[in-house]
């Protein structure tokens, strides 16, 4: 099978939201390259290695990577994600230049592509992530191993918004908590939460192929016990009284539900939102001080800010 790579040389503040319009598009996965990775002080606080060649990256802004097959719709598709990207200036992102190029490449120089770019790596205190063709053995009794196939899903669960999220997941979920994932892509932040002691996890997402895959990583990591998926726009027409929400998605998602994300929350129940960029934080704090929220929390890495609220 032929694959056509799209790669589109942007800037860092919309790699979250042009990740997320080839996620829509049909992408299997997404591929960052940040010249920033090449120089940043990593932290070694988990023993990570990262294996970083230089000749991967641009030499300024960031290039977006994606696959979607070689076929009689892709000329459309190209032109959809083209037209998306245009867009996101309305919502005052910069997007740069955005240029945009295709090449093609055949499924093993696709299957190749990935497994250059994804090691296990240890994302908090407790929480591994691995992907499945590797043999990794925990460092500690403690230690949970997520495992993803990154051909398979959207993200592979090492972007700054997925660690805060997963971050805060460690250290405000109580085993035996009930939990909403809204817009959960992969569902690693739904597997990470059934392995943290969630005794049941609602994963929601719009797209049906996001559902398909979240299913098919959910069954990897033996936690279909413990959480169930349904195709859904964001929290519309759910019921349940939950202990924590969590939702990694654009900032500008995020407002459309608070509202609704409180009247599901238990009182002393937490919000944990990420995906928000800086700037437009002030936005988010905003709106869930007025729909009833107390913050209890704010985390930044780098132009990312991650908030827990919680229902008093």
């Amino acid at each position: 099978m032929k694959w056509s790579e799209i790669a589109i040389h942007s800037t860092r503040d919309a790699v979250e939201a042009i990740s997320n319009i080839l996620h829509e598009a049909g992408a299997g996965g997404v591929v960052i390259e940040d010249q920033e990775d090449l120089i940043k002080d990593w932290n070694d606080e988990y023993g990570e290695i990262y294996e970083l060649d230089p000749e991967d990256y641009p030499e300024h802004g960031v290039n977006i990577k994606a696959y979607l097959p070689v076929n009689e719709g892709l000329v459309a598709k190209v032109d959809q994600i083209k037209g998306a990207i245009n867009e996101l200036k309305l919502h005052g992102i910069d997007t740069g230049a955005h240029s945009v190029t295709l090449s093609e490449v055949s499924e093993e120089e696709w299957a190749d592509e990935w497994k250059k770019y994804y090691k296990p790596t240890r994302i908090t205190k407790r929480l591994t992530i691995s992907p499945t063709w590797e043999v990794y053995q925990p460092e500690s009794p403690d230690e949970l191993i997520i495992e993803l196939d990154p051909g398979m899903a959207f993200g592979t669960g090492t972007h700054p918004t997925t660690v805060l999220c997963l971050d805060m997941l460690e250290n405000y979920l109580e085993p035996g908590d009930k939990v909403l994932d809204v817009g959960t892509g992969s569902g690693v932040l739904s597997i990470a939460a059934a392995k943290l002691g969630a005794s049941k996890v609602k994963a929601v997402d719009l797209d049906d192929v996001a559902i398909r895959v979240a299913k098919e990583n959910v069954k990897q990591n033996s936690v279909q016990q413990q959480v169930s998926l349904q195709q859904n726009d964001l929290v519309k027409g759910l019921e349940g009284n939950y202990d924590v929400i969590v939702a990694n998605i654009l900032a500008e998602i995020i407002l459309k539900f608070t509202h609704d994300a409180f009247a599901l929350l238990k009182p002393g129940g937490y919000f944990i939102g990420s995906g928000i960029i800086k700037r437009k934080y002030p936005e988010v704090e905003k709106a869930l001080l007025a729909d009833g929220f107390t913050i209890e929390k704010t985390v930044q890495d780098e132009e990312w800010v991650a908030v827990v609220a919680c229902k008093r």
